[in-house]
């Protein structure tokens, strides 16, 4: 674990990034088979346990031949070979190639014994006795060695990797039917507050329904991960419970609501009465800044505040890489794009500033849209990508070129 800051309040954004990933650990392994692989993060080296191909093959439909008995084959001057057979993929013939002999062999067939070339069809004519060859071939040509794309034993898949389908199809082709993976967190989420209402229950007037309860389980299980999700009261009792109950049965806590300090916000009160580790309260970014983050019963807890842009930015920025480091993934950020401002951006100097937009291609180059926050739930459904303004800087003008993060796929 990275040492912690010295002052766990109203931290940098870097160093609240930093004290997360350096507070978490990865979860243990579980075995997937090769179909549930993509999105799963390899728990060890994997090994092929066969060399790939098997046995030396043809790369095209044509003729096994000695590359020798054609050196001189050219379209005004064909070499007249025997034609001592045929092979298919998947076929055993026990056939053997000497001068003066070919073989018909179809993509995909083993090399016969002897024969240390291919002539691709297109340069040959047969009449089912003796083949016509119009061009030469070189020892090797037209043939795919034993374990040209795997070789038994090597390692193809490294610790920390994340499954691509290709990646998956590769371990299968090398003899596994499965890979150990970390396992996926189970996250529980809790939104506090007197006004918050489950989705599905009745909407009394002045009320508003859970929807960042909604929002941080559809990014978890855009992830592939687990949720579970109840919404309280704002009273110490019913919030104790709560975490107490939802932490027996996840990996990890998310709260939503009663993160900043005044007397109806709870929820940092009944954790620091109930003795976790407290690592950062408040952190110097916007929007997002009374996140807190810390560790209860071992396991990580996030309380995010309750508005929906900082809702969303806090669990983005630092509870959304918690969860994919949890996951044993390497990349534990919204991935990223270079892009071109197309207006200017501004932000504080004393801390990092996220922006929401758009991404457009214009003129062979993709823009970045800022996003005028008119209606907070609209504006944040229409982004699809995010700009950081770094603490220390103000602003950043119209036709920079910037990484971007972007949202979804």
């Amino acid at each position: 674990m990275i040492p912690m800051p010295d002052r766990m309040e109203d931290i940098s954004f870097n160093k609240a990034f930093d004290a997360t990933i350096g507070a978490i650990q990865s979860l243990s392994s579980e075995r997937a088979a090769v179909g549930a692989l993509v999105g799963r993060v390899a728990f060890s080296d994997i090994h092929a346990l066969v060399s790939v191909p098997s046995a030396d093959i043809s790369l095209k439909d044509g003729y096994a031949v000695l590359s020798s008995d054609l050196v001189h084959a050219s379209g005004s001057s064909p070499v007249t070979l025997r034609m001592a057979g045929r092979l298919v993929a998947g076929s055993h013939g026990s056939f053997s190639v000497t001068s003066g002999i070919a073989i018909k062999i179809m993509s995909g067939a083993l090399i016969p014994d002897g024969a240390d070339a291919v002539v691709s069809q297109e340069f040959a004519s047969d009449d089912g006795k003796t083949v016509r060859i119009c061009n030469h071939a070189h020892h090797g040509r037209n043939i795919l060695k034993k374990g040209s794309d795997v070789a038994r034993g090597d390692v193809i898949i490294g610790k920390g990797t994340r499954f691509t389908p290709a990646a998956a199809g590769l371990i299968a082709a090398a003899g596994h039917d499965g890979a150990e993976v970390y396992k996926n967190p189970n996250v529980a989420i809790i939104a506090t507050g007197d006004e918050v209402v489950a989705i599905g229950k009745p909407l009394e007037r002045g009320k508003v329904f859970a929807s960042n309860l909604v929002t941080i389980a559809a990014w978890c299980s855009f992830y592939g991960m687990g949720t579970m999700a109840v919404v309280v009261r704002d009273t110490e009792e019913e919030i104790l419970d709560a975490v107490q109950d939802s932490l027996a049965g996840s990996d990890c806590l998310i709260t939503s609501g009663g993160a900043w300090k005044s007397d109806r916000d709870l929820v940092v009160k009944i954790l620091d009465h109930a003795g976790w580790e407290k690592i950062y309260h408040r952190v110097k970014m916007g929007p997002g800044k009374a996140i807190g983050f810390g560790l209860l019963r071992g396991k990580p807890v996030f309380c995010l505040p309750g508005g929906p842009p900082s809702n969303q930015m806090a669990f983005m920025q630092l509870a959304l890489p918690g969860l994919l480091t949890l996951a044993g993934q390497r990349k534990n950020t919204l991935p990223l794009i270079d892009a071109v401002l197309s207006g200017d951006i501004s932000g504080q100097r004393d801390w990092t500033q996220f922006i929401h937009g758009t991404l457009s291609r214009q003129d062979d180059q993709l823009t970045f849209n800022p996003l005028l926050m008119t209606s907070r739930l609209q504006f944040m459904a229409k982004a699809d990508a995010i700009a950081c303004i770094p603490e220390g800087v103000e602003k950043i003008d119209k036709g920079c070129r910037i990484s971007v993060q972007m949202l979804g796929a």
